[in-house]
């Protein structure tokens, strides 16, 4: 669920106005999944605008606080989250560790890089949730190593049903700063998009698998 809505507005309308979220309803793009899409989500751009990126981290760190307390620590899952996930832990004046999606393969072989102990908890900071399942990896790790994770927090999410009751079957509660519905009406209100597109955006969105037959 989204924090609150006036939130929701806000960050979509930075995240357009820096390009980390692009529509485009004629030329569709191609995910790594190979389903096709009209949109596309690289939420690390705002990492180069400083007033944005400043923006994000007060107001995620904020409704954290609000939403869970302060934790011992922030865990970001990499990559992407890795730099939004530090700015907060900054912010908020706790440890941060990061989630690797698998252990390396050399070295001490760690999936979770920094430090914390088993009994602490942290808030885990995502930058983009699609299915779920990547996210979910990354609290499964820091579960089996016996840290107390109270819930995520992300950027944006396109507010797939899957990924909702992936959330739901692992018991984790997802709070985000703005979503896909929030987002269309964003771009609607400023006439970034039309209502034909709108109408286009909305389809992919409610059988995302299957729109590449439309």
């Amino acid at each position: 669920m989204i924090f609150n809505k006036d939130t929701a507005k806000k960050t979509a309308e930075v995240l357009l106005q820096v390009h980390a979220i692009k529509l485009s309803p004629k030329e569709p793009f191609t995910w790594a999944s190979g389903w096709k899409s009209p949109i596309y989500c690289d939420n690390r751009i705002i990492l180069s605008y400083p007033a944005i990126r400043n923006y994000v981290r007060e107001t995620m760190a904020k409704h954290i606080e609000n939403q869970y307390g302060k934790p011992d620590a922030i865990a970001g899952v990499a990559t992407g989250a890795i730099g939004i996930g530090m700015l907060v832990a900054e912010y908020l004046g706790l440890p941060f560790i990061y989630v690797r999606p698998d252990a390396k393969g050399h070295g001490r072989k760690n999936q979770i890089e920094g430090f914390i102990e088993g009994g602490q908890s942290v808030v885990v900071v995502e930058d983009l949730i699609s299915t779920g399942k990547s996210s979910l990896n990354a609290v499964k790790a820091l579960k089996e190593a016996k840290v107390n994770v109270k819930g995520m927090v992300a950027i944006f999410t396109y507010g797939f049903d899957v990924a909702t009751k992936n959330f739901a079957e692992e018991g984790v509660t997802l709070n985000t700063l703005s979503n896909y519905e929030n987002l269309l009406e964003q771009a609607l209100d400023t006439n970034y998009i039309s209502e034909k597109e709108l109408k286009t955006l909305s389809e992919w969105n409610s059988n995302p698998s299957e729109w590449n037959a439309i």
